[in-house]
């Protein structure tokens, strides 16, 4: 839900200190020294408050975040965050939308290499936890249930995309083995959901180290799929 703060209208707002405004000093001869900083641009302010907001929502999340925070925390006012973005909601979208597409452009190359099914899912596995590792505000913001209301640019569809992809790599691997291949999709599902969940855990233990998570990974997964029944059945039913 939203904050009714983020509703106030901006023209009662008073605004923080700017950065820009002059600055007075004592070089300590006694004379005041007076000093201009310089204004950032509007796509400097953009980043700067895409920044502070990624941080921020990494730690306290989208519902726990104000855009008095975000404002505060930029010194700027609060109409300078609406100008940009909106909203809260405007820029918790972009920040999102951003670490999707990263992370998708590093598991879609890793996907879509020419090489041996079992190195794409090693690479696939091993890119995951390089971009945990590099961009852990990141990842801790796409694992939140996303209070966007979208269809994408969110961690679900992200790992839907995924699955497509590696729906591909196992539709040919399936009927070289004489397997059903319309039981593609639903093993791509099981293998994309996963390695998600074991990024999310790996996430908060950062133990052990990641190249011997990615082998843990792909020994379960490719040792699994070669160990495949054609028709399997319940042993129990």
């Amino acid at each position: 839900m939203t904050d009714a703060r983020d509703k106030e209208p901006v023209t009662h707002d008073s605004p923080a200190p700017d950065p820009a405004r002059l600055v007075i000093s004592d070089s300590g001869s006694g004379r005041a020294r007076v000093s201009r900083r310089s204004r950032m641009t509007g796509t400097q302010r953009r980043e700067q408050l895409l920044d502070v907001g990624r941080r921020l929502f990494a730690d306290k999340g989208f519902e726990g975040t104000s855009v008095e925070e975000i404002a505060a925390a930029a010194k700027v006012s609060k109409p300078v965050v609406y100008e940009h973005f909106g909203g809260k909601e405007g820029l918790y979208a972009v920040v999102v939308d951003r670490e999707v597409q990263q992370l998708l452009a590093i598991i879609t190359r890793e996907l879509t290499a020419d090489a041996h099914p079992r190195v794409l899912l090693e690479g696939a596995a091993i890119g995951l936890l390089d971009y945990i590792e590099a961009s852990t505000d990141g990842f801790r913001i796409l694992v939140r249930d996303s209070p966007v209301a979208q269809s994408t640019g969110t961690f679900s569809s992200l790992l839907g995309d995924t699955a497509t992809q590696v729906e591909h790599v196992l539709v040919d691997a399936f009927a070289a083995r004489g397997f059903d291949r319309r039981s593609a999709p639903m093993y791509a599902q099981m293998l994309v959901g996963m390695v998600a969940m074991t990024g999310q855990w790996w996430l908060e233990q950062r133990r052990p180290k990641k190249a011997e998570v990615a082998a843990h990974l792909v020994n379960l997964a490719w040792n699994g799929l070669s160990g495949l029944d054609a028709k399997p059945r319940l042993t129990s039913r």
